[in-house]
């Protein structure tokens, strides 16, 4: 078994407010990052001996999309959701990020809640920021998931990225249309995410993949029209220890089969071993 175990002090732990809602217990957290806010919400799990995962949305979004998945996770491992700077609860910036810049955060976030080797999964643009992290941070995981991976390189420009979006939204159940609505119009909103495209656009994550050691899962929708099945295949056998599965359903699988998706992610976890890093 890895060593997922936080150790968070006093000091961090206070950090954290409690919430609910409905039947559903979590804490939340502000935290700022050179001079980059990011919000935390912990889902704590009853079991103490399971992984610790760490779920970072796309362009755009949130991270309470992920929400379902997340609720399927905590069965097996303390959860943590991450809103990087300008997205859902986290306040715009007022300056450019760029894709190293929240991955730097996101290993911050990770420092501060202390958290020994978690689960990282990032979904989208969360992909190109968890893949960034694994290759500047190498210690802080031996574990990724890189669920729909972007951008295929034959869409890397505003038009075409334009077009697969509307045609993908229109697959999505109406939930996911009015979160995803909600957090594009008024969480975020359309200056800051017109300044987050050209980032997205202009990243390579095919460049660095083959760089990261830890062990790769790369997971899309089998409805999915921005991630192209041989796209995901390709940048999962980039990486030295890479792997490739595919559920049901359109771009945000983890709304539309979070059974599923949880499953592959704690399998994937369970199955990885701990290497020191290179």
């Amino acid at each position: 078994m890895r060593g997922f175990r936080s150790r968070r002090g006093a000091l961090g732990e206070s950090r954290y407010r409690e919430r609910r809602t409905g039947t559903a217990r979590y804490l939340t957290s502000r935290q700022q990052h050179d001079g980059l806010d990011a919000v935390v919400r912990r889902y704590p799990s009853s079991d103490t001996t399971g992984a610790t995962f760490v779920l970072v949305h796309g362009i755009g979004v949130s991270s309470k999309y992920f929400q379902p998945a997340a609720a399927e996770l905590a069965r097996t491992g303390e959860v943590y959701l991450v809103d990087l700077p300008g997205y859902g609860s986290a306040p715009n910036p007022k300056r450019p990020v760029a894709i190293r810049d929240h991955a730097r955060v996101l290993a911050e976030v990770i420092h501060e809640a202390g958290l020994m080797n978690p689960v990282l999964v990032g979904h989208s643009m969360g992909s190109q920021v968890v893949s960034q992290l694994a290759v500047d941070s190498p210690e802080l995981s031996d574990c990724i998931v890189l669920m729909a991976p972007t951008m295929y390189p034959d869409y890397r420009s505003i038009g075409i990225a334009a077009r697969k979006l509307l045609r993908d939204i229109w697959r999505e159940p109406w939930r996911v249309k009015v979160i995803v609505g909600t957090d594009y119009l008024f969480r975020c909103g359309l200056p800051y995410f017109l300044k987050q495209v050209p980032f997205l656009l202009e990243d390579r994550i095919e460049q660095r993949v083959p760089d990261i050691r830890a062990r790769v899962l790369v997971m899309r929708g089998d409805e999915d029209v921005i991630v192209p099945r041989d796209w995901a295949k390709a940048v999962a056998a980039l990486a030295e220890l890479g792997s490739f599965t595919e559920v049901r359903g359109p771009h945000v699988v983890m709304f539309t089969d979070p059974v599923s998706v949880a499953q592959e992610i704690a399998a994937h976890a369970r199955g990885s071993v701990h290497r020191p890093a290179s």
